[in-house]
């Protein structure tokens, strides 16, 4: 079992930057890849970014790419999502999944066997 838990959201100026953190407890962190998916109201869930178990290879979704970047500190068992030049439809619950099943994470929400609570980004114009 892996438990995940995301931080750093908040409400901020449609222009302006957040750093989300999800820390993770349980198995070895190092051995699942990362995801961050978002949900906004209304809306169906959306691949935002994903990381390999050792880092080395990330992918992000392409409204997201030059804006967001997506890492991991093994050592903290944290995955960060750094999030620029934010815009009002960025605005969602942006959750942290680990997967088990890729090494390199996916865009699939349901190759992701563990998912946190989380954070609300609001974002004003």
């Amino acid at each position: 079992q892996v438990r995940l838990v995301e931080s750093g959201g908040g409400l901020v100026q449609a222009g302006g930057s957040l750093r989300l953190s999800c820390a993770a407890s349980g198995r070895p962190f190092s051995r699942y890849a990362m995801g961050w998916f978002r949900q906004a109201p209304g809306k169906e869930r959306e691949f935002v970014a994903a990381i390999s178990w050792s880092g080395g290879r990330t992918y992000y979704a392409d409204s997201m790419k030059g804006r967001f970047t997506i890492s991991r500190d093994n050592a903290k068992n944290t995955v960060y999502l750094q999030m620029n030049s934010l815009k009002p439809e960025d605005t969602a619950v942006y959750r942290c999944a680990a997967s088990s099943k890729t090494d390199s994470g996916s865009v699939y929400y349901d190759e992701y066997d563990y998912w946190g609570q989380g954070t609300q980004v609001t974002v004003s114009s």
